[in-house]
C-alpha cells in the first residue's frame, strides 16, 4: 500500500467500491503496473507527481497484474504500462507505454480541468484487404521467404477470415514456439475455440425457439451469441453473454465472463469492445 495521500493499491475485492464508485466523486487514474515492467517503473513517479499536483480532485489506483490477474482481463490489459482515467463510474480513456509528464497532463486535461490541450489527430483507416486476396498475396510471399513465420501466422488469420478453419488451425499448430504467445496467434486461438464451440450445435432458428420457451435456457444463449458473433452481429452476440453475466453469473463456471473476455480479443472495433467492456465492468464491479 502507498504511504503517498491519494494514490493506493486496488484489487478485485476493493475495485468497485474504491474505483468505480469513488470515481462517482473523484476521477481516479487506473495504472496497471507489474513488478518485473521496467516501463512501469518509470512511469510510476510521473503519475504520482501529476496526481499530487491535483491535490485531491484526481486519484491513482495501482493493480498489479500478477496479483490480478482478472482485473487485467477484464480490462483487456495486453501490454504493460496500460493507464486507464474511470471517471463518473465509468472507463473514459486511457493510454499504453511510459509517456513522459507533458503527455500525460495533456491526456488528463482532455477530461479534468486543467492546462488546454490539443486533440489528437485520428488516423484515417486502412481499406480492408479481401481474405481471399490476402491468403493469395501470402502463400506467394511464403514462397520466397519460407524463413519468415509471421508470414505464416498471418495467413492462418486470413485462412480463418475466409471460413477455412481446419486450414486456420493447421498452420497455427505448425507456428514455432516463439510465435505461441503472440497477440494475433491468441486472436486466432480464440477464434477457432468459437468455431469448435458451433460443431453439432442448433441453428440459430432452433436456438431462438428454445429460449422462447425457456429464457432460462442458459446454454441455448450461450449458443446463440456465439452464432451472431461469428455471423458478424457482434453487439448482439456480446448481448447474449451479458444477459448470463446479468442472470447467472456463477453458470457454468462463470462461462459468460469467459465469453466476453475471449470475444473482446478477436474484435477489431474498438469502440465496441470498449462499451462492452465498461458494460461488463458495471455488471462485476
Amino acid at each position: 500500500m502507498s504511504a503517498l495521500p491519494h494514490v493506493f493499491d486496488a484489487t478485485e475485492a476493493n475495485f468497485e467500491a474504491e474505483v468505480i464508485q469513488a470515481s462517482l466523486k473523484t476521477p481516479v487514474l487506473v495504472d496497471f503496473w507489474a513488478t518485473w515492467c521496467g516501463p512501469c517503473k518509470q512511469l510510476a513517479p510521473i503519475l504520482e507527481k501529476i496526481v499530487a499536483s491535483y491535490n485531491g480532485t484526481l486519484k491513482l489506483a495501482k493493480v498489479d497484474t500478477d496479483k490480478e490477474q482478472q482485473l487485467a482481463a477484464v480490462f483487456g490489459i495486453r501490454s504493460l504500462p496500460t493507464v486507464v482515467l474511470v471517471k463518473d463510474g465509468q472507463m473514459v480513456d486511457g493510454f499504453m507505454g511510459a509517456l513522459p509528464e507533458g503527455q500525460v497532463r495533456e491526456f488528463l486535461s482532455r477530461h479534468i480541468p486543467a492546462a488546454d490541450a490539443q486533440p489528437e489527430a485520428t488516423p484515417e483507416p486502412a481499406a480492408a484487404e479481401k481474405p481471399e486476396d490476402a491468403i493469395a498475396r501470402l502463400r506467394r510471399e511464403i514462397a520466397t521467404a519460407p524463413d519468415k513465420p509471421a508470414l505464416k501466422l498471418d495467413l492462418a488469420l486470413a485462412l480463418m477470415q475466409s471460413g477455412d478453419a481446419d486450414a486456420a488451425q493447421t498452420e497455427l499448430d505448425a507456428l514455432p514456439d516463439s510465435l505461441a504467445q503472440d497477440t494475433k496467434a491468441k486472436r486466432l486461438r480464440n477464434q477457432l475455440d468459437f468455431a469448435r464451440v458451433l460443431k453439432d450445435a442448433p441453428d440459430m432458428a432452433a436456438l431462438r425457439a428454445r429460449l422462447a420457451t425457456d429464457a432460462n435456457d442458459h446454454a441455448a444463449r450461450d449458443l446463440l451469441g456465439v452464432r451472431l458473433l461469428l455471423d458478424g452481429n457482434a453487439s448482439a452476440g456480446l448481448d447474449e453473454f451479458l444477459q448470463i453475466l446479468r442472470t447467472a453469473r456463477a453458470w457454468n463456471d462463470g462461462a459468460a465472463k469467459k465469453r466476453l473476455i475471449a470475444a473482446f480479443s478477436v474484435l477489431d472495433d474498438e469502440d465496441l469492445v470498449g462499451t462492452y467492456r465498461r458494460k461488463m465492468a458495471s455488471l462485476l464491479f
